[in-house]
């Protein structure tokens, strides 16, 4: 059985229907076109499926799309260069960044240190709207998965054995002190004491 081939106007229709989260009508879009024509469909700024779903809180659209479409789509950027994950958090919609972030196959966690255009990864547009909630939720999912990115560059951040802190007061006195180890080098602190 072949597929039709949907038309800019059938396109511009399942747009639609993800912007507002009509499951029905998409369904009804891949029955008629097949899973691999929901990957074609962008606005004209750049936008697919996930983008629509993704800035307007669809979690039930977002849970038939994903695994109908390629997860390289998770990761799509826009004319901004923003991804569905900017939009999730730019509209403050946690369920959405969660599925983004956890689906399997997907990009996970590297969703997050994605940067748009204006040099904003989905973290900072989640601190830029004053989306506290979806910030934190990004900051303990980075920390979280420290064998991403190589144990080596996330290990000195989360367990260091010392830290050197040089501390400057009012009238110029520098006190130097090793925050963490065992034995301190430090060479002034509030009491004397080692840390």
């Amino acid at each position: 059985m072949s597929l039709a081939t949907p038309t800019q106007e059938d396109l511009e229709e399942l747009l639609l229907s993800c912007r507002y989260g009509d499951v029905e009508d998409i369904q009804q879009f891949v029955e008629k076109f097949g899973p691999d024509a929901l990957a074609t469909a962008r606005d004209d700024n750049g936008n697919t499926v996930l983008h629509m779903v993704a800035g307007n809180g669809h979690t039930e659209a977002l849970d038939y799309l994903l695994p109908q479409v390629p997860s390289s789509l998770i990761s799509a950027r826009n004319n901004a260069g923003s991804t569905p994950l900017h939009w999730a958090a730019l509209n403050s919609h946690l369920p959405v960044a969660q599925k983004l972030v956890q689906f399997s196959g997907g990009p996970g966690v590297d969703l997050i240190d994605i940067k748009n255009n204006t040099g904003r990864s989905p973290l900072g547009e989640a601190e830029n709207a004053g989306w506290e909630e979806g910030a934190k939720w990004f900051v303990e999912m980075m920390n979280l998965d420290e064998g991403a990115k190589g144990e080596e560059d996330l290990h000195p951040a989360e367990a260091p054995d010392s830290i050197e802190v040089e501390i400057q007061d009012a009238e110029g006195q520098v006190a130097k002190m090793t925050l963490g180890g065992q034995k301190s080098t430090s060479s002034a602190n509030a009491g004397g004491e080692t840390t």
